[in-house]
């Protein structure tokens, strides 16, 4: 696996019109495949996949992006233009832990964390513990750093017992350093729903079979596995193991399976 972890978000045909909009609102954003099913774009150094999966499914926040900008004005400027025709879920503006924050849902259903101040991965995928899965952050940090090579577990800060409504123990949020990119992982008292769906899957590109099989059997103990390289693992965090060869199909119009 040379390829980092990215996400893929699930819309019912309009994966290319928010590869376009993405590419409008996030600087330096670039599409990088231009064929449905499957979009590529790159934001922030990030790559993201856009399929168009058909209907049924769709994105909710139990995974959102961490994005941090570099200066008021950028900010503002992605903030504007998340909301126009999204909704906040957090307003926008100073907090007790640090400078300017707010969290968005565009309008195709994505979430976004902005956050001012300048960090090594500019975007990351966040990972709420809800509903089910609440209270199981910690746990899962130190299942994925067991399963991909080089990961690391970054900070990790408890919350006190009961600080959070609906809380039953302490609340903890971390890093993980896994698959070649960070990712910020945390429990959730607040965040209603029942755990984590499918309209948004992390995808591990995988060279060779020895790779998928590895992959597969770890991420899919104790979890449920599908077809087409997907599965939901433990913690019900859906994941897509794919051969490379299948991820160029899926980027070409002309040969992607119908």
């Amino acid at each position: 696996m040379s390829d980092a972890i990215h996400p893929c978000l699930w819309l019912d045909g309009r994966a290319r019109e928010a590869a376009y909009f993405y590419a409008s609102v996030f600087p330096g954003a670039q599409i990088l495949g231009k064929a449905p099913p499957m979009i590529a774009i790159d934001v922030g150094g990030m790559k993201m996949s856009l399929l168009d999966g058909g209907p049924g499914i769709e994105a909710d926040p139990s995974i959102s992006f961490l994005y941090r900008c570099d200066s008021e004005a950028e900010i503002a400027s992605i903030w504007k233009a998340l909301t126009a025709e999204g909704k906040v879920r957090i307003e926008l503006g100073a907090s007790a832990s640090g400078p300017r924050r707010g969290w968005a849902e565009d309008k195709f259903g994505t979430n976004w964390r902005l956050a001012l101040g300048a960090s090594p991965q500019k975007v990351r995928p966040a990972l709420a513990f809800a509903g089910e899965a609440r209270g199981r952050a910690e746990g899962a940090m130190r299942f994925y750093a067991s399963i991909f090579n080089d990961s690391r577990i970054g900070g990790v800060s408890r919350s006190k017992p009961g600080r959070a409504p609906g809380a039953k123990g302490p609340a903890i949020s971390g890093e993980l350093y896994a698959g070649g990119t960070w990712l910020s992982l945390a429990d959730s008292p607040q965040l209603e729903g029942s755990g984590f769906g499918r309209g948004i899957s992390l995808v591990v590109i995988c060279d060779t079979q020895g790779e998928i099989d590895y992959l597969w059997n770890k991420l899919g103990k104790g979890g449920s596995v599908g077809c087409s390289g997907w599965l939901a693992d433990r913690y019900g965090v859906s994941w897509q193991i794919l051969p490379r060869i299948l991820e160029a199909l899926l980027s070409d119009h002309a040969r992607a399976p119908r």
